[in-house]
């Protein structure tokens, strides 16, 4: 694991770190976190795939869904990869190692593993028939789709990244994922209904922008919402006087062929203006995610400046 880096200069010392990487990624088993994207994504795909890009409510799942998988791929990617070796670091850090080399090398390898978990995971949605956006708004629909789910996989990797800079052993690292697991859930946007300073918290999350660009891109402003005719289909034995008007209502909209045109009006009442689906917007929450990644790896950097200091 040491390596010789006292007079190489700061790319020469990026190469010989990256090539190291790989070596890890073939021969110590790193490629497994690939097959493991792959199950994962296939587990959600056959749980909510089928209504994503349906309706409102399926693709806001769908969303919530999918950016979990990313910022899950992304923390367990790098969360032990600095702390592992942080004795190694130290003494290379005394011998001429530049942290800029370091951090460099592992964002080049993390952005391999990202960007490889990516396309493992539209590859598995596509096989499982999940209903792709049909249309881009910067390169293209697949491309879009692409960019959001490398991002959201990458600005997690980074702060994991960081995380790992920062403490003193794996133990330590992996006692911090559950903490920012929960927080990227609980301040989405998604599914907890936030406001004031709580809807505030969520704009330093990495999941707020991960879904709010999958939902833009999902056309989700324009799709149907079927809750009220869920709802609706289970009053339907619901009686009144001896009559069961719910039922009778139901029957008359489905023979008059409105039930599409019912959901797509309640669509239309309950539009979310955060997920507009746009250009601006697409590149709103990608540029977003692009200041968690940077960062992120700048505080990575600088913590391992310090590294000499540290008497832990």
């Amino acid at each position: 694991m040491d390596t010789a880096v006292k007079h190489t200069g700061r790319m020469g010392q990026t190469f010989v770190y990256l090539g190291k990487l790989f070596r890890m990624f073939i021969f110590r088993n790193d490629w497994k976190v690939l097959p493991m994207a792959a199950v994962i994504s296939g587990l959600v795909s056959f749980v909510v795939g089928k209504k994503m890009n349906v309706s409102m409510e399926g693709t806001l799942r769908g969303a919530f869904a999918f950016s979990c998988i990313c910022i899950w791929n992304g923390f367990f990617n790098s969360i032990q990869v600095v702390c592992r070796e942080r004795a190694i670091i130290k003494r290379e850090h005394r011998s001429g190692l530049h942290m800029t080399s370091y951090v460099f090398a592992h964002m080049i390898y993390q952005a391999f593993l990202c960007g490889s978990q990516a396309l493992i995971t539209i590859f598995v949605m596509m096989v499982a028939k999940v209903r792709m956006p049909s249309e881009g708004f910067v390169f293209g629909a697949g491309s879009d789709l692409f960019v959001t789910m490398f991002l959201i996989t990458y600005a997690a990797d980074m702060i994991s990244l960081f995380i790992s800079s920062v403490v003193k052993n794996t133990t330590t690292a992996m006692t911090f994922v559950p903490f920012l697991l929960i927080f990227q859930l609980i301040f989405s946007g998604g599914f907890f209904s936030l406001t004031g300073k709580a809807y505030k918290m969520s704009y330093f999350t990495v999941s707020k922008w991960g879904l709010t660009s999958l939902c833009a891109q999902g056309n989700y402003n324009n799709l149907p919402m079927t809750s009220l005719w869920t709802s609706m289909s289970k009053m339907r034995s619901l009686e009144v006087e001896g009559e069961k008007p719910v039922d009778e209502m139901l029957d008359y909209i489905t023979a008059s062929n409105r039930k599409d045109e019912l959901m797509l009006k309640c669509g239309s009442n309950n539009q979310e203006k955060k997920y507009e689906s746009s250009t601006k917007n697409v590149l709103k929450c990608w540029g977003n995610l692009g200041i968690f990644i940077i960062g992120f790896a700048f505080l990575s950097i600088v913590s391992l400046e310090f590294i000499d200091q540290d008497r832990r």
